[in-house]
């Protein structure tokens, strides 16, 4: 596979991109929303990553930053990221483009927490996640999926 993982800018032309994505992905899993908020220039801080196929987005995922304070899954307090959103579009499924984007994600080497799609736990577990030990409080009807850098000791 010769494709890498880049940061998407935020403009119109990503924009458009992401219309596709929304044909088929389930209403929860549109980044339109959250694109179109973010439009200022060209340049801007973007929390969303993909990867193109020749000139075609094929794969993409937000990733947002938490800071330590916000920690209350894993055993030491120290800053994560939130993966959301992961989608590959139906034709470019399962040729390793999510399984690529996930790859990035650890590469920052701190502590991730996702909340997996219906249907996609066997790639999670795959991708060496694990389930957080329900809390109700904490979860309020999620079921957090999480990956550590040096292994799991509490979730």
């Amino acid at each position: 596979m010769d494709s890498k993982v880049e940061r998407l800018l935020i403009n119109y032309k990503t924009l458009e991109e992401f219309k596709k994505f929304k044909e088929y992905g389930l209403q929860e899993l549109s980044m339109l929303d959250d694109l179109q908020e973010n439009i200022i220039e060209n340049d801007s801080y973007s929390p969303f990553y993909g990867i193109y196929f020749g000139d075609k987005l094929v794969a993409r995922m937000s990733l947002y930053e938490r800071k330590a304070k916000y920690n209350h899954y894993f055993e030491t307090q120290e800053d994560f990221l939130e993966l959301w959103k992961l989608e590959v579009l139906p034709d470019y499924q399962h040729k390793g483009y999510g399984q690529q984007l996930v790859e990035f994600a650890k590469g920052f080497g701190i502590p991730i927490k996702t909340n997996p799609r219906v249907k996609s736990q066997l790639f999670w577990d795959k991708m060496g996640f694990e389930a957080a030990v329900y809390d109700v409080e904490r979860d309020l009807g999620e079921n957090p999926l999480l990956w550590h850098p040096n292994g799991l000791t509490k979730s």
